[in-house]
């Protein structure tokens, strides 16, 4: 049951992005482009889905298990470090270069667009540095 209801979820994140524009790499671009031409409309999917996940993730940090009764694994850091800003950072540089981030990528090659391999095999090559250089 957990499964369908994971595929039926992620289906509906899927078309959700589709939707709003977020797999859209020129949308994003323009969203980014604080300083030139700016379509802040992504600003406003932005607000949308924090206000849609954020009673769920106060439930979740009061009872931190699923309805499957299966603990969620919530994050023991709360203090920004030098590992978080830099990889924020070159998250941010990846993201404003290609103007596609981790999960629409994975939906624009649902969509047969074959260009976002390129960005996943990259995204996957910086997953595995990340591990050889921390040690995981």
């Amino acid at each position: 049951m957990k499964n369908i209801l994971a595929f039926i979820f992620g289906g509906l994140f899927a078309f959700g992005l589709m939707l709003s524009g977020m797999s859209n790499p020129a949308k994003v671009i323009g969203f980014l482009d604080v300083f030139g031409d700016w379509d802040p409309s992504l600003a406003f999917v932005m607000i949308g889905a924090i206000a849609v996940a954020f009673f769920p993730f106060q439930k979740a940090m009061r009872k931190p298990v699923t309805i499957f009764n299966e603990v969620i694994e919530l994050p023991q850091k709360t203090q920004l470090d030098r590992n978080l800003v830099s990889g924020a950072f070159i998250f941010g540089i990846g993201w404003g270069i290609a103007g596609i981030c981790p999960a629409p990528a994975l939906t624009l090659i649902g969509l047969g667009y074959a260009q976002a391999l390129y960005f996943i095999v990259a995204m996957l090559l910086g997953i595995l540095i990340q591990r050889q250089v921390a040690g995981a």
